[in-house]
This record gives C-alpha cells, structure tokens and sequence, in this order.
C-alpha cells in the first residue's frame, strides 16, 4: 500500500481528499500539526507529498524546501493560487506538478498515478521479483503472499532472490553458499541448511508451505503451485 502524506490546512478538503485516497486503496497521513512537519514526514516515510501554498506557520514551499533537504520524494503542489507566478515557484522549489484548485478529483487521482509511474516504475523493475505465488521486495526486505507481508533477513532476501531468479530450476548449494559469501555471509554447507530451514518456517507464515525443495546438493523453488 503506498503512502501519501497531505498537507492541506483546509478541514474540509483535507477530510474529502483522505477519503478517496482511502477509497484508492492508499494509506494517507494528514498533516495536523505544523510545528512538528519535518518530524512526522520522516517517521510516515512517505513516497507522495500532497502539499498546498497557503499554510499556517509557513507556506508551501518552505515546507517543500525542508523536505527537499532530506528526500527526493514526489511532491505535488495543490493551490487557487494558480497565476503563474506561483506555479513556477513551486517547481522551482522542487514541486513535480501543480493542480489548480477547484480541481477534478479523477485529474487529481490521473495526475498523482502518473507522477508515481514516473518516480517508482523503474525501482519496481529492479527491486521486485513476482511469480504467481508471491513478490519478493528487495528495496524493503519483505516478501508478500496471500495478502500478506513477511520480513526476511538480509541472508534470507539474498536466498530468495536467487532461487526466484532461477525458478523452475535446481540450484546447487554451493552457488547458494558463494552468492552469501559475496554479500559478506560466511556460511558454511551446516549453516545453509539452517537458513533454508528458518526460512522454510517463515515462508509457512504466508501460505507458501513446502516452498523450497531439496534434492541432494541442490535447492528449488516449487512456483506456481495452484
């Protein structure tokens, strides 16, 4: 679920706009509390910024301008104060759009899928495996099957990673045990067999029982099982 954090010090727009985000399918956090901004979007760890011009304590793109200091994350302005002056303050700032109010909220929702498309499409190409069973998110360490989200170690990440890379096929231990061995986990063929098994455990939490199979000095994954 992705996160949008909303800076909209309007109550009633801001209680319209996190309903349908909701509705949406996203996961929002409505900024209430100007003194402590900076803080709370650090903890939220948002990867859409909803912010207006207009604001107590400070405008818009001071708050833009803060936010830039520390991440690159997509940001897109919403104000009536639409001449052009204040547009190009806003991408100056750092802003990735700007909509106009009053505004449509299907331009609204177009608008904020595509500047996600362009900000995460290509991290998502690299850093996501998926077979039918599950995804495996290697920017977040978590692997994701029926609905729901499972933390791996970094042993257990690099493990799966390379059994998804090649599934549908053995691959022998001692691949398995160099690749570790690349990422600074010194295993030995006792330690492997330990991590295989924890993370056989583990992948039961998520309804992938009997996920990974053995045979002799080789392991595989048993995709696509329905």
């Amino acid at each position: 679920m992705q996160r949008i954090m909303l800076i909209e010090d309007d109550a009633v727009i801001a209680r319209t706009l996190e309903q349908q985000f909701v509705l949406w399918g996203f996961d929002v956090f409505v900024a209430t509390n100007y003194a402590t901004m900076l803080p709370d979007f650090l903890k939220f760890s948002p990867q859409l910024v909803i912010l207006d011009i207009m604001l107590p304590m400070h405008n818009g793109y001071f708050f833009c301008h803060e936010i830039r200091k520390v991440s690159k994350v997509p940001i897109i302005f919403i104000s009536s104060a639409s001449n052009n002056f204040n547009i190009l303050m806003a991408i100056d700032k750092g802003g990735d759009d700007f909509i106009a109010k009053p505004f449509d909220i299907e331009i609204l929702h177009a608008k904020v899928n595509a500047v996600l498309r362009r900000a995460y499409d290509y991290q998502v190409q690299s850093h996501v495996i998926s077979t039918a069973d599950c995804t495996l998110d290697l920017a977040e360490s978590v692997i994701i099957s029926a609905g729901q989200r499972l933390d791996l170690t970094k042993t257990e990440i690099k493990i799966m990673q390379m059994l998804m890379e090649n599934r549908g096929q053995f691959v022998e231990r001692e691949l398995l045990m160099t690749r570790l061995w690349q990422s600074d986990c010194f295993v030995d063929e006792n330690t492997l067999s330990v991590y295989i098994a924890r993370l056989r455990k583990k992948l039961e939490l998520v309804q992938l029982q009997d996920y990974i199979e053995t045979k002799m000095k080789c392991v595989q994954l048993l995709i696509d099982k329905s």
